[in-house]
């Protein structure tokens, strides 16, 4: 099959390729995750063009403008319209609700596809700081990454994704995949905004390194931990531990490396709202 299909397009192509092994050299397959330029504009100006996988695209613009301080709520999109063809997101926005003074304030993270945010998350450190609580088991935390790592079909075919998820007492809420995990981090935020999910009682969770801008938009959403099976950033670690946010490295099997936060996370088996 040279495709595999979804309700949103194709999002894996099949290419042929050859192969080294002990055996010699011979023909054979490669299934590879799609990747897809994504313009944004927003009231008629080009604001942004993401690389992204082309699916959940409403999520990944909405928790863009979020995370990345162009807007502060759904309300103020009064338009958007994903154009599948041209791969362009096309937004009209309440003038009282973009912040044109941000928009030319660009940060150039080191997301894939060089990433950008809109606003400086050092200056945020300053007025931001999570609440203490709620607490996790840390029994609980590696339940919900086992099931996590094991929940993309793409990645299995690929290994070409970063995934996101959103978890709470009952486990996954939303889960997202995208080439970028930055991007793979704003679906679920995106998502998560649309439902009016409350974000200040869950865990994120990442197969992505963690770094400042991860942080950044965490800090921007108010979810106070974040859990992934790979390491954060010195920077990212600083910024967690000057806001009382939880951060937790090399989240495998039995053993979890914690950053900053650690009081959020309970050596005992117990659920999130426990302390």
């Amino acid at each position: 099959m040279p495709y595999a299909l979804s309700r949103f397009g194709d999002i894996m192509e099949e290419f042929k390729v050859e192969i080294i092994g002990r055996d010699g050299r011979e023909d054979g397959a490669a299934t590879l995750t799609v990747e897809v330029p994504l313009t944004i504009e927003v009231n008629g100006r080009e604001l942004a063009t993401l690389l992204c996988s082309p699916t959940d695209l409403t999520d990944l613009v909405i928790g863009f403008l979020y995370t990345t301080g162009m807007i502060n709520n759904v309300a103020a999109i009064n338009k958007l319209l994903v154009d599948e063809e041209r791969w362009k997101a096309q937004l009209e926005i309440a003038e009282e609700g973009l912040p044109e003074e941000l928009i030319f304030k660009r940060i150039y993270t080191s997301g894939c596809g060089k990433g950008v945010v809109f606003h400086n998350p050092f200056d945020l450190i300053q007025r931001i700081r999570m609440q203490n609580g709620p607490a996790m088991g840390s029994e609980r935390i590696n339940e919900l990454m086992k099931g996590f790592l094991n929940y993309s079909t793409e990645y299995r075919n690929t290994r070409g994704v970063h995934s996101a998820a959103l978890a709470g007492d009952g486990g996954i809420e939303i889960f997202r995949d995208d080439v970028g995990r930055h991007n793979a981090i704003d679906k679920v935020i995106g998502q998560a905004l649309q439902r009016e999910t409350k974000l200040n009682d869950k865990i994120m969770l990442t197969s992505g390194r963690i770094s400042s801008e991860i942080i950044s938009k965490l800090m921007r959403s108010r979810i106070p931990l974040v859990a992934s099976s790979g390491a954060p950033t010195n920077q990212a670690v600083k910024m967690a531990r000057e806001i009382n946010l939880t951060v937790l490295g090399f989240v495998r099997s039995s053993r979890m490396h914690i950053f900053s936060g650690g009081e959020r996370v309970l050596s005992q088996r117990s659920t999130i709202n426990d302390q």
